[in-house]
């Protein structure tokens, strides 16, 4: 069963933009490999965080929206855990 879901990840800011593009470009091939369709992507680019995240204070923010199952939820969480680049990441069901 195919879901609505929206995924929020921040990169380390000190990424060139080579490895930047390579890694959110990795990112959505992984949902798409998975059976998944990826419905918008909107780049939020550098923005200040919360709170310090291992000495970063800014991150590179990317929102996907995308349509797929519960097994890719749980592939794409556990390559945000393995991914160096990836600071920090978040998948909600916009269906709720």
């Amino acid at each position: 069963m195919t879901r609505l879901y929206e995924t929020v990840f921040v990169l380390r800011p000190d990424l060139d933009e080579e490895a930047r593009d390579g890694l959110v470009e990795r990112i959505k091939g992984i949902i798409t490999d998975n059976q998944g369709e990826i419905v918008e992507e909107d780049i939020w680019g550098n923005r200040k965080l919360a709170y310090e995240i291992n000495k970063y204070d800014t991150g590179y923010y990317v929102l996907l929206t995308f349509k797929g199952g519960t097994a890719l939820v749980k592939e794409l969480e556990r390559n945000y855990r393995i991914l160096d680049g990836v600071l920090r990441s978040l998948i909600i069901n916009k269906e709720d």
